[in-house]
């Protein structure tokens, strides 16, 4: 009946030099923030322990001083291999001076290392890299000089290339959960992401090592649900209980219920964001979601989309992931990054990448820091900066299609967006369309190869890949391709002729209505005569009304298809998840009045929302009799019962 509860001190005494440590987290989600601070104080007091490898898949810091941060002095570490390095610059300096041996593999592959660690296989086999600087053809993943050892090896298998990962024991792995039991048992019930505890603490204990869970609070001896026990206790050798302020569910906030999934957020509340170059961006890649596809969007300008996507209220017809293993919902962007709210689920980020490498996504929408003219794009590393490429590998390889999204300049570009146009008025410092990416995070020729549809969408202008490079195929209105497109590239990307306009309603400070242009549904297309029953049928389900314009087009295009009917109709309306502003409802049941008194000879609504009917019921009931049903059986028995013949 051993007891594993121990100090942090404790659990970081046991850690020996020359360890190779593994450690949970992404961003701040999940990351054992009170076990790392006592490694550091420990090291910072007694100089030990020294020369540790380090291994981790997500980026786990803020920039700052926290996550991995933590870990980034002289001695400590002999050799990292990490996935995203950007949020630790503590630990890159380290590897920019030459002072450690580092690499930067794929996300997505280390996380299953873990797998295939614990399993006791040779490595990971994995497409994944090929024609990128993990490539070792091109680097191997190797980020500087001191860094000479092949970790990565290029194989044939089945007359193919492969990427061969190679494993290696494990001695430490330091992990966080949310309740613990004696007995090691941990669950994550608070914990916004699952992550990779279970693949690790099985990799490490198959290694014969230590793992360490970080938890915020003790349970009971066998009092926990073994159904909700994420990693069990024949797993885990030590539990630390942190203190709030080294565990908080992001580096954003201690706890959000809405990350946990023990409520969901009222996302029609949300105030739209201002119209600026972000913005602008977001609508563009919006334009390329695939109904009912599924969909991943990157960290930085790509975030944008799930904020339009929810303005626009077309969330219910697509699904957003993040690669941590959050599906559907709405994903959380800055330092809450990696966390959702009205998730449908969240499992592990090994098995997340599993679907990812597979081809499950129809659409990925990432970032582009650098893109030369063969459609190469680097967003890892950019001279003395170096940020790692996180998941953007297994990403952009194998999504059916591929969206960069980015500003055409940076560094102090200023933007008038107005009218439907946009208008430059400061350009920025530093091209990002150039002659040569400094290094390849994702190759345009495989893409070429593959057959990938890649299109990369700026504020100015949009390109697409082709077989010759890139091509020009939209600019934004009031863009001078000459003067604010071409000037500013260090190459000349084709011009074809189907050169078009970027949808003007980008550039107004207006709903998109892109839940119109997605499901392709205009107003007459939801008309529909039945002559036989005499009867019409209005199918508003998902329609949004929010201004007058939309009010009086549903009056011209009903008006029409009655006049063409000649006569009196009976009208049956689908309000399902139709959504009506408050400042047009009056106007709109005074326009649902006259076509009544003009056209119908009865008129019956349906929606299975209890809400909509009784908002419908008292909007109707100031000018029309609202006759609101729950189904469109029901309207269409109370219509025969109105006209027995």
């Amino acid at each position: 009946m051993k007891n594993k509860i121990v100090t942090g001190d404790d659990a970081v005494a046991l850690i020996h030099d020359s360890d190779a440590i593994c450690t949970s987290g992404f961003v701040g989600v999940g990351t054992p923030d009170e076990v790392l601070y006592a490694l550091e104080q420990r090291f910072l007091k007694t100089g030990e322990p020294r020369d540790l490898t380090l291994l981790f898949a997500a980026g786990q810091g803020d920039g700052g001083e926290r996550g991995l941060n933590r870990l980034g002095h002289d001695g400590l570490l002999k050799t990292v291999i990490g996935g995203h390095w950007g949020l630790i610059p503590t630990v890159a300096r380290l590897a920019l001076e030459d002072k450690i041996e580092a690499y930067n593999l794929p996300q997505g592959c280390i996380s299953h290392l873990y797998r295939d660690i614990a399993a006791g296989k040779p490595g990971t086999i994995s497409k994944v890299g090929i024609g990128t600087f993990v490539d070792p053809r091109l680097d191997g993943g190797k980020i500087n000089g001191s860094t000479t050892k092949d970790i990565v090896e290029l194989v044939e298998l089945g007359g193919e290339e492969w990427l061969f990962y190679k494993a290696f024991p494990l001695n430490v792995a330091i992990i966080r959960g949310t309740t613990a039991d004696p007995a090691g048992n941990i669950t994550m019930e608070r914990e916004a992401l699952i992550l990779d505890n279970l693949a690790m603490a099985m990799a490490v204990k198959n290694s014969g090592g230590l793992v360490i869970a970080q938890v915020e609070r003790i349970a009971k001896r066998g009092s926990l649900p073994s159904r909700e026990v994420v990693v069990p206790g024949i797993l885990v050798d030590c539990i630390v209980t942190a203190a709030p302020e080294r565990h908080m569910q992001t580096y954003a906030r201690q706890y959000s219920p809405h990350f946990s999934g023990e409520l969901r957020a009222p996302l029609e509340d949300v105030a739209p964001a201002r119209l600026d170059i972000r913005k602008v961006i977001a609508r563009r890649c919006a334009l390329e979601l695939p109904v009912n596809g599924i969909v991943n969007l990157g960290i930085g300008m790509p975030e944008g989309v799930g904020q339009v996507a929810s303005e626009e209220r077309i969330l219910d017809y697509i699904t957003l992931t993040a690669e941590p293993g959050v599906i559907g919902g709405a994903p959380a962007s800055g330092l809450d990054f990696g966390a959702a709210v009205n998730t449908d689920a969240v499992i592990a980020q090994n098995q997340q990448f599993d679907f990812y490498d597979g081809g499950g996504l129809d659409l990925a929408c990432l970032g582009m820091a650098e893109v030369d003219a063969a459609g190469n794009v680097n967003v890892s590393r950019f001279g003395a900066k170096l940020a790692g490429a996180g998941g953007f590998i297994n990403i952009s390889q194998n999504a059916q299609q591929l969206v960069f999204a980015g500003a055409f300049t940076a560094g102090g570009l200023d933007v008038d967006i107005h009218d439907g146009a946009l208008t430059i008025r400061q350009e920025g410092r530093a091209k990002k369309f150039k002659s040569q990416v400094e290094q390849i995070t994702f190759s345009g020729d495989l893409a070429v190869t593959r057959g990938q549809p890649v299109l990369y969408v700026t504020e100015r202008c949009v390109f697409r890949l082709t077989e010759k490079g890139l091509a020009l195929i939209e600019t934004a209105p009031g863009v001078d391709i000459d003067k604010d497109i071409l000037a500013h590239m260090d190459f000349e990307p084709a011009i074809g002729d189907d050169l078009g306009l970027m949808n003007p309603a980008i550039f107004r400070d207006e709903p998109m209505h892109l839940q119109r242009m997605l499901l392709g549904i205009d107003l007459i297309h939801r008309i529909h005569y039945d002559p036989a029953r005499k009867t019409m049928f209005l199918n508003f389900e998902g329609f949004e009304v929010r201004n007058l314009e939309t009010v009086d087009e549903i009056r011209h295009a009903v008006e029409k298809v009655c006049n063409d009917i000649g006569e009196r109709v009976a009208v049956i309306v689908n309000y399902d998840a139709f959504n009506l502003d408050p400042s047009v409802a009056d106007a709109y049941a005074e326009m649902a009045g006259d076509m009544e008194a003009k056209y119908y000879s009865e008129v019956v609504r349906y929606t299975t929302s209890a809400f909509m009917r009784m908002k419908l019921g008292t909007i109707f009931s100031r000018s029309v009799a609202p006759h609101i049903f729950e189904s469109r059986e029901e309207a269409q028995a109370f219509l025969k019962h109105k006209r027995p013949n």
